[in-house]
């Protein structure tokens, strides 16, 4: 009898085990991403469904603007968002955050980010070197500053700063787009050195393209010290109690601005992200093995094995 209850008990731990380290419910295993349409965000993300997809996961993704991002969380309609660029977008997950509908992860996915107003290196050098010397160069700039889509942070930072007449730009017009219009923009302006006046950000190829110098003397306006600024991961509150490992290797990832703007250039040259990021886990083995660490398969087998099984 006590050799049958041992075998019994034996049994059960053996099946506990299996369940632990699968770890998580049957509806964990589609992940919904949201996206902005940021390239550093897109390329982010890219990977990320990557691995999620190498673990056995299945993976779907909503672009939208931040806000339908964050409501969707709210909402329960999405699940993850890799792209929560703080402090540009802090006003608008604020409201988010005071209701305990979304989870920031502890640390960020990328540490040496920056997001403030810009301008081609050839205009610094004419002058216009901090956000008090703008306003002496609207006729060169023809009163235009070029943002971001309708509804972003940035958006809101610039006209907020052209209502209250600060830095003498009450007269100045934010011009809103895609990324991809406002670059067309900005690219056409360098062609012809002209001045131009736009919300730049790294990482980005941008940097490397164009000869570009951020703005200084911002008074806060885009955060403390002038831009300085960090990428992090948002979620649903309860997601790392319900989906612990996906949430694992979802919070684990950690980026440099060197790596994420490897990854952007063959996306803005339109190739597929998916393919980008494929390749560029094949030829990075070390760092998605330092990612996977502590993580499984969504059936409870290695991590690392499994995702470098599927890269193959």
């Amino acid at each position: 009898m006590n050799r049958l209850n041992a075998l019994a008990a034996g049994c059960l731990l053996t099946l506990c085990s299996s369940t632990l380290l699968a770890g998580e419910d049957a509806s964990c295993q589609k992940v919904r991403i949201g996206v902005v349409g940021w390239t550093d965000v897109v390329a982010t993300t890219a990977v990320a469904a990557e691995l999620l997809e190498g673990l056995g996961y299945s993976t779907s993704q909503t672009q939208a603007s931040q806000q339908i991002i964050f409501a969707g969380i709210q909402k329960q309609q999405i699940d993850v968002f890799l792209g929560y660029w703080k402090p540009i977008m802090d006003d608008n997950i604020k409201p988010f955050l005071a209701r305990g509908a979304v989870r920031v992860a502890p640390e960020p996915s990328l540490n040496d980010a920056i997001a403030v107003l810009a301008v081609p290196s050839y205009s610094a050098e004419a002058g216009l070197k901090t956000f008090a010397d703008i306003a002496r160069f609207k006729e060169q700039l023809d009163g235009k500053i070029y943002g971001i889509e309708a509804g972003s942070g940035a958006n809101t930072a610039i006209q907020k700063m052209i209502d209250s007449n600060q830095f003498g730009l009450g007269g100045f017009k934010l011009i809103e787009s895609s990324e991809a219009a406002m670059l067309t923009a900005v690219s056409r302006a360098v062609k012809n050195n002209k001045p131009v006046l736009f919300f730049g950000w790294k990482p980005h190829p941008m940097n490397i393209q164009m000869p570009i110098t951020y703005l200084t003397g911002s008074e806060d306006v885009f955060g403390p010290n002038d831009g300085a600024a960090t990428v992090s991961t948002v979620t649903a509150p309860d997601y790392a109690q319900r989906c612990p490992n996906a949430e694992r290797l979802l919070s684990g990832l950690r980026f440099t601005s060197a790596q994420e703007a490897e990854l952007m250039q063959p996306i803005m040259a339109r190739e597929a992200p998916d393919q980008v990021a494929r390749a560029w886990l094949k030829a990075n083995p070390e760092v998605v093995q330092r990612w996977l660490a502590g993580v499984t398969s969504f059936d409870g087998k290695s991590g690392a094995d499994s995702v470098f099984a599927s890269l193959k």
